[in-house]
């Protein structure tokens, strides 16, 4: 039992869904909400990347900004 709901009430509720609305357009509505469900993963995914790519760029442009400051005062203590 599911918090006071039998197999049996699963199964009319299941069975009535079915006659309302078709087996064509429940398997149309699960493909839809699959795809859905693979967009929204896929998404993150992208957000997640491009947060990783974002912090490996701040990364090297820190760096690079660090070594031609050093570059930059070495000439200065040269001339």
């Amino acid at each position: 039992m599911l918090g006071g709901i039998s197999i049996w009430q699963l199964l009319i509720v299941l069975a009535i869904v079915i006659l309302l609305f078709g087996t064509k357009k429940l398997r149309s509505l699960g493909g839809d909400l699959g795809s859905a469900i693979k967009n929204f993963k896929d998404s993150v995914q992208d957000g997640k990347d491009d947060i990783e790519k974002g912090e490996h760029d701040s990364i090297q442009h820190h760096d690079t900004h660090e070594s031609s400051q050093k570059s930059d005062s070495k000439d200065k203590t040269s001339h």
